[in-house]
């Protein structure tokens, strides 16, 4: 700022002392550039006030940026915290089989144990295939009802001269459709109408129904069943269930089971157990998300001695109490029922520059034997996850602590926008001001120079005798 103001004030004095030498060299067609001088007068009486409002602007606006990555670091924190806080990763179970004729997936309400499942017959879906049709058989035209089960039927205006192939197409393509799909297969004795319902299930039986005017051949005693609809039965621990798809999601609470026809007569086991790999992982990616903020606020709170750059956020006080508040809940251990534990007893270490290190074989180790400080540590109550969360969410919630500050920061912007807005108006009316006075100055020269050429001309002056002196 302060090279920009002498700069300033070096090209004004110039062009006043330009503006002078031409006033007393009574000069009235000056080739002094005016608008430059006002120009140069308007910025020398305003550019202390534009620089500083410009400068802080971009303090503002880089404070504002850093804030909001010291937030995203900060959330993506929290997000790694979810299961650790409210201890479902602790709980999660898997299930796994002890084959692949059936598959099993967890969800909430899963308890850990073994169950033998026994399939005796998995859920079909109708499939019906009528008689076949020959190049002598005509369709006919009419009406062709098609229903499924209790779920509803459609209605088909089949005209003359349409084939089984058209038939098939308007059953697909039918808006009214049940739910319901039609193909044509063409075998040595003809043609078939295939007829299939795309859900299973002993309740989704097709019925097709040839009106008036059609062959009869489209009705359904003119079709052979090729799949039966049936539900799907089977035995969980010798209890009987049944179900219309071979996706059992209600029989097994918190266990969803897939079965196939290869389950059927051969016992099947499925294994429900707690998943030392899911807890790992999720400490794991608690750790890395740890260190991606310890990162973030020390590249922008540090100062580097070698190009004297200091970091936006230099010796900020709201950053100097989320670092020590984490750093505290971290190094502090957890003390539960009547134990204290610390990271280090699961195999993470605190670093020299805050980060924190993972040594994978101890965690797995303390999660595998599901040891005491793994409980104790990431307990729902007083746990690292639980503290920090809460620590955590104070900053990053909606019109938290970051937020407010933001909304602050960008206040001041606005202000800093209208102080902007009136000092440009100011500058219009000065650039208006120092115009005006120039055309009058010119004004006046112009009326010196006429009163000193008329003397001249009178008295003489300049090589000329004057009117008056010649005899």
């Amino acid at each position: 700022m302060t090279t920009t103001a002498s700069s300033s004030s070096t090209d004004v004095s110039s062009l006043l002392a330009s503006a002078a030498q031409s006033i007393i060299s009574g000069s009235t067609k000056s080739t002094l550039d005016v608008d430059s001088l006002v120009s140069a007068l308007v910025t020398a009486k305003t550019a202390g006030q534009n620089a500083t409002i410009v400068n802080k602007q971009s303090l503002d606006n880089a404070e504002i940026s850093a804030i909001g990555s010291i937030k995203s670091a900060l959330a993506a924190l929290q997000t790694s915290l979810s299961g650790l806080a409210d201890g479902s990763t602790l709980s999660a179970v898997s299930a796994t089989t002890s084959s692949t004729a059936i598959s099993a997936t967890t969800t909430t309400g899963a308890t850990a144990g073994n169950y033998t499942v026994n399939v005796t017959q998995i859920a079909t879906a109708n499939k019906l295939s009528s008689q076949a049709f020959t190049s002598s058989d005509t369709i006919g035209s009419g009406t062709l009802t098609i229903g499924l089960g209790s779920t509803g039927s459609m209605s088909l205006n089949v005209t003359s001269g349409m084939s089984l192939s058209d038939i098939a197409s308007q059953i697909n393509t039918s808006s009214s459709n049940p739910g319901v799909s039609a193909s044509v297969i063409t075998s040595t004795d003809g043609q078939h109408l295939v007829i299939q319902s795309t859900a299973t299930g002993a309740a989704n039986t097709v019925s097709v129904t040839a009106g008036s005017g059609l062959n009869s051949k489209l009705n359904s005693s003119g079709y052979t069943t090729v799949t039966a609809a049936q539900d799907a039965a089977f035995s969980i621990d010798g209890n009987a269930a049944t179900s219309a798809s071979n996706t059992i999601t209600g029989a097994l609470t918190g266990v969803t089971l897939n079965l196939t026809a290869a389950a059927v007569g051969t016992p099947q086991t499925v294994t429900v157990a707690t998943n030392p790999t899911a807890t790992t992982t999720a400490i794991t990616n608690f750790v890395t998300a740890y260190n991606n903020y310890v990162t973030t606020a020390s590249g922008l709170s540090g100062y580097d001695t070698t190009s004297g750059q200091a970091g936006t956020l230099l010796g900020d006080s709201m950053l100097n109490s989320i670092n020590n508040g984490l750093a505290s809940l971290i190094s502090g251990g957890v003390t539960t029922g009547g134990s204290t534990f610390s990271l280090s007893s699961i195999g993470i270490d605190l670093q020299p520059d805050g980060t924190m290190s993972v040594d994978q074989a101890a965690l797995t180790s303390a999660v595998t034997a599901n040891s005491p400080a793994i409980q104790g540590i990431f307990n729902t109550t007083n746990g690292i996850g639980q503290t920090l969360n809460t620590f955590v969410n104070t900053y990053v919630e909606s019109s938290g602590t970051i937020d407010q500050r933001t909304a602050s920061l960008n206040s001041d912007l606005s202000s800093l926008s209208d102080q902007a807005t009136a000092l440009t108006d100011y500058q219009n009316t000065l650039t208006a001001q120092y115009n005006a006075q120039f055309t009058a100055l010119n004004t006046l020269m112009a009326e010196t120079q006429n009163n000193t050429a008329y003397l001249t001309q009178l008295f003489g002056g300049a090589n000329n005798t004057g009117t008056m002196n010649k005899s």
